[in-house]
């Protein structure tokens, strides 16, 4: 290094340290007790802050099917409960106890249920995160280790650094609607995986496989009568529902799938709304590069009926069909018109169902 450079390191150094010493030159020009009174300030209000960090309690549960792992952040204790109505029990006595200011537990698969519920309904803030966004955290951390203690841990230390919206527990009749949904889909896979072995399984065991599709296809068609009937019981859904299949292209699947698992439908802006069902385009865009953009994430479930209806629509709905053709035009490949359009029917739904009004082809123009 020649000694020009090192000098104008010096003095940019030296430049540098007297910006910061001229910050507090008219401080100390001030009395005596102003000056003791800043620095009493400066001083206590790191401790003050932490303070308030460590009295707020941040737990987070790892649940599984037999036992319930619970740790605080900040302490090395963590409890064990099992994952019965007696387990249960006792820990929602520990959190009356605790007084936690958040609660964090991953989805497992409806494990976490009878947990969430009773601590609902004890006032407990509690918030339901996807794993695979704890996951990502801990190997931000550099926590590569997995255990149900581990796990426990890292959940409250989550639950303290992103702090996660608490949304409130869905009632009763809205989780035997997402239930009935949710079964009538499985039966749909099942009823899809058992006649495309129609074509390999041995002839002496057609018939029996022919008489397991007949029991399907029946089993599917009680589960629709049985999700039309419950929808046609409360005249808040009755009403949705009549509003959704307005719509050419929307039919009693769908609409009966999205007041299921779309309960945020008519209460989200459109950009909202979009992420929550994955159908927003993503940015992927670094220095000069720009990406392609892609959806991605948000209820797979939800944006698969979309899809299938959108489908439907860009034949069916001259709206859809119209903004579908002029995305053609201008060169759009066909998926990317079709998402585009998914996008923009699940945006006309959003606002009829705030609106609460039944499908007006003169509002809804393409764009």
């Amino acid at each position: 290094m020649g000694k020009d450079t090192a000098d104008r390191l010096s003095f940019g150094l030296r430049d540098r340290f007297a910006a910061r010493v001229a910050v507090s030159i008219p401080e100390k020009a001030r009395t005596v007790v102003r000056s003791k009174k800043t620095v009493s300030l400066l001083v206590r209000a790191p401790s003050l802050y932490l303070e308030n960090a460590m009295t707020e309690k941040y737990i987070g549960m790892d649940i599984s099917k037999a036992q319930i792992d619970v740790a605080v952040r900040g302490k090395q204790q963590t409890w064990a409960f099992s994952n019965k109505s007696q387990g249960i029990g006792e820990l929602v006595k520990l959190m009356k106890r605790i007084k936690p200011a958040l609660i964090v537990v991953e989805a497992s698969g409806g494990l976490e249920q009878p947990v969430v519920r009773a601590l609902y309904l004890v006032k407990m803030p509690i918030a339901i995160v996807n794993p695979t966004r704890i996951r990502d955290f801990a190997r931000s951390t550099g926590q590569i280790a997995k255990t149900d203690q581990l796990d426990a841990r890292m959940i409250s230390h989550f639950a303290q650094a992103v702090r996660p919206q608490v949304r409130p527990l869905r009632s009763a009749e809205e989780e035997q609607l997402d239930a009935l949904v949710t079964r009538r889909r499985q039966v749909v896979q099942m009823l899809t995986a058992e006649k495309n072995r129609r074509s390999t399984t041995h002839p002496a065991l057609q018939a029996r496989l022919q008489k397991h599709i007949a029991w399907l296809e029946k089993e599917r068609n009680s589960l629709d009568k049985a999700i039309e009937d419950f929808i046609q019981e409360k005249a808040a859904w009755k009403e949705k529902a009549a509003i959704l299949r307005s719509v050419s292209g929307v039919g009693p699947v769908t609409a009966s799938t999205l007041l299921a698992e779309l309960p945020e439908l008519g209460t989200r802006n459109r950009k909202q709304i979009a992420a929550l069902v994955g159908v927003a385009p993503i940015n992927k865009d670094s220095g000069p590069k720009k990406g392609k953009r892609r959806v991605f994430g948000g209820r797979a479930s939800v944006r698969r009926t979309l899809y299938m209806s959108t489908l439907v629509a860009t034949r069916t709905n001259p709206v859809i069909r119209a903004f579908y053709e002029r995305l053609l035009e201008s060169g759009k490949e066909k998926k990317v018109a079709l998402t585009a359009c998914m996008r923009k029917l699940l945006t006309i739904l959003n606002a009829m169902i705030r609106s609460m009004r039944t499908w007006q082809p003169s509002l809804a123009f393409p764009r």
